[in-house]
């Protein structure tokens, strides 16, 4: 059967997203990419809900039947994370409301998925993206390509790990218990 994943890459000026058909021997196809963008210059709350309607306006349309979202873990700029954190509630809510299963990936197993290397750079996973995809050319801006990536690692792990029961990557194990000791899961 074949599965309509949703990755996102959360941004408030640019939020990555992109949606991939994924078929039972791995093979994906792409359904649709691009970023929701904001103005800096925009109030917070406006931002927010621009960000949040056009998602809303892409789950109406493809209708995908899991979502992948990065997890924000470490930044030195806390003005980024604070703004990710915030697109990051939005799309967890927007899952939630429809019932979708939702799986956060770090960027290191994001990078380790598609192209074997958990410190690939930008550039090595826009272009395997590009290749898994048979894309002519690597999707612009990075954003949509990340949540390309995102959309692949959560669709060749089988949808994730609470709706098909598949097993944890370590690094997912290292979150749960994370989340678990300091109340969040």
């Amino acid at each position: 059967m074949t599965l309509r994943v949703l990755g996102i890459d959360p941004g408030l000026t640019r939020c990555g997203y992109g949606i991939i058909d994924v078929e039972p021997n791995r093979r994906a196809t792409l359904v649709t990419v691009g970023v929701f963008r904001t103005e800096p210059s925009m109030a917070l709350e406006q931002r927010l809900l621009a960000i949040g309607q056009g998602l809303s306006a892409i789950l109406d349309e493809f209708s995908p039947q899991a979502m992948a979202l990065e997890r924000v873990f470490a930044q030195q700029n806390l003005r980024t994370v604070m703004g990710v954190a915030q697109v990051s509630g939005v799309v967890l809510l927007a899952a939630a409301e429809r019932g979708l299963p939702i799986e956060l990936h770090t960027p290191s197993e994001v990078k380790a998925a598609v192209t074997g290397y958990g410190s690939a750079d930008k550039a090595q996973v826009g272009a395997m993206v590009a290749r898994i995809l048979r894309l002519d050319a690597v999707p612009k801006p990075a954003d949509a390509a990340d949540a390309l990536a995102l959309a692949l690692c959560h669709g060749w792990r089988g949808a994730g790990t609470t709706a098909s029961g598949g097993t944890l990557t370590p690094a997912q194990q290292a979150w749960r218990a994370a989340e678990r000791s300091t109340g969040m899961s």
